[in-house]
């Protein structure tokens, strides 16, 4: 029996996935968290394969997390606010995906997050996290910024500030560029001696394994390193501009999600801090509420 036959109510999943892990979380009808997984990236602009792994992954972690079977999956509905699906291409790849569920509902993670952080009302959000990105909804209104991905945009993302950081250090190492403290940092953080060992295990690598610099970047501008500072000033400079043009459309409530909001907030402009609102509820919540008005929709 399908779950659009059974009179009784599904039990829905919210997963979101991003460039550095996808977490799934199973809720009750009363938004109550049954049980959570997390899996490694789900961005398929990094591979498709690799997003339904770990779709797959996380799901069968939050299964059994709630004391569920594996199969059980047959049965939930599942809401996913993936990076990446804003490319037509790729959006359709998921969709015509052969899921493990019994209804899969898509859209961007952008759109999920927004949905999470303000409850399912209006507003605006930013993402900064290994990528960066901005989203409002209000009315009839949307706006959509960013989420080019790495390293075609991202500015202001941790993916962004390690790329930066990378850039400087080889530059300085290279004698083209002032000292800086990053530098002794990326020499440890890699246990290499050059700027070779340093290209060795950053050419060619995903952005996640940039963003693994950016707390380090942080560190050395709070530590008044000169040239960290400029980046992060350059980096949150783009994150306020970013968030201003959101303001245009006058959401209610505005709010960041990602590892970087909290860290980048004091290198944001006032104005853009005085706006700040706490996030109401994860992205995971949101794509499940994403994914019940799209099976009302349905059944209806």
């Amino acid at each position: 029996m399908s779950v659009n036959q059974t009179k009784e109510k599904p039990l829905f999943i919210g997963i979101d996935g991003g460039g550095s892990k996808c977490r799934a979380t199973i809720y009750s009808n009363e938004d109550g968290v049954i049980g959570t997984g997390v899996a490694g990236r789900a961005n398929p602009l990094h591979g498709l394969s690799q997003t339904f792994e770990s779709i797959q992954l996380s799901t069968e972690l939050a299964l059994k997390d709630a004391g569920m079977s594996i199969s059980d999956s047959k049965g939930l509905v599942a809401g996913l606010g993936l990076a990446g699906v804003n490319v037509p291409r790729l959006y359709q790849d998921i969709v015509n995906w052969s899921h493990p569920f019994a209804e899969m509902y898509v859209t961007t993670d952008l759109h999920t997050a927004c949905i999470g952080a303000h409850r399912g009302g209006e507003g605006a959000v930013i993402i900064t996290g290994t990528g960066s990105c901005g989203y409002a909804h209000v009315g009839d209104k949307q706006v959509c910024l960013g989420g080019h991905g790495f390293a075609l945009g991202d500015k202001g993302s941790g993916a962004w500030l390690g790329l930066k950081a990378a850039e400087q250090v080889l530059l300085h190492l290279d004698g083209f560029a002032q000292s800086t403290a990053l530098t002794e940092h990326l020499l440890g953080h890699f246990k290499v001696n050059d700027a070779m060992g340093i290209v060795e295990h950053l050419a060619g690598k995903s952005s996640s394994c940039y963003a693994k610099l950016a707390r380090t970047v942080l560190s050395c501008a709070h530590e008044k390193d000169e040239v960290a500072q400029n980046i992060v000033k350059e980096g949150a400079g783009y994150i306020s501009e970013l968030a201003r043009k959101l303001f245009e459309v006058n959401p209610p409530r505005f709010s960041m999600i990602g590892g970087l909001a909290e860290p980048l907030a004091p290198w944001l402009d006032k104005d853009v801090v005085a706006k700040l609102s706490p996030t109401l509820a994860p992205p995971e919540l949101g794509a499940t509420y994403f994914a019940r008005q799209s099976f009302d929709k349905k059944i209806n």
